[in-house]
């Protein structure tokens, strides 16, 4: 996957992982089970809109929380194809990289990016472009070894297949 494009949902700071997948649901470790659940607790309508391939953008500080893998697994098994924000949470960043979730760190688009806008991220070059306002933005490139365990589809596949 050497790029993304999709329809954004946009949310503020500090979305932490008890939104992104309630601790109610953390009984199941079930792709699919997680995403049927995903963001329920910050948007109601995310599942029933979401499409393959859209797009996350949010801004400080997102996937805080408690560490849980479930959440960046519920976000990717959701269809998203990339999460873009200011800032992530660490542990959500290595949790995302780990399970071969792609997300830019990039503080102009998070800010500029609206709700509904159609975007797409180049992953080689950091690029983002919103094809709606007709902007781009440079994010922060992944480094070739990082990139390889996103295509991988995460960091065991990476291992298994070395």
């Amino acid at each position: 996957m050497k790029a993304a494009k999709g329809t954004v949902f946009k949310y503020g700071d500090n979305v932490d992982t008890d939104v992104i997948i309630p601790a109610r649901y953390l009984n199941s470790s079930d792709p699919a089970e997680l995403a049927a659940h995903c963001m329920e607790d910050i948007d109601k309508e995310f599942i029933q809109k979401v499409q393959k391939g859209d797009i996350i953008v949010a801004t400080k500080n997102f996937g805080c929380g408690s560490s849980r893998e479930h959440a960046p697994i519920a976000i990717k098994a959701a269809g998203v194809s990339c999460v873009i924000a200011e800032t992530f949470a660490r542990i959500f960043y290595r949790n995302a990289i780990n399970i071969g979730l792609p997300i830019i760190e990039c503080p102009e688009a998070a800010k500029d990016i609206c709700a509904g806008d159609t975007i797409e991220v180049n992953f080689d070059t950091g690029v983002i472009s919103d094809i709606t306002k007709g902007t781009t933005y440079k994010g922060q490139a992944f480094p070739e070894f990082m990139q390889k365990i996103i295509a991988a589809e995460g960091l065991v596949n990476y291992i298994n297949q070395q």
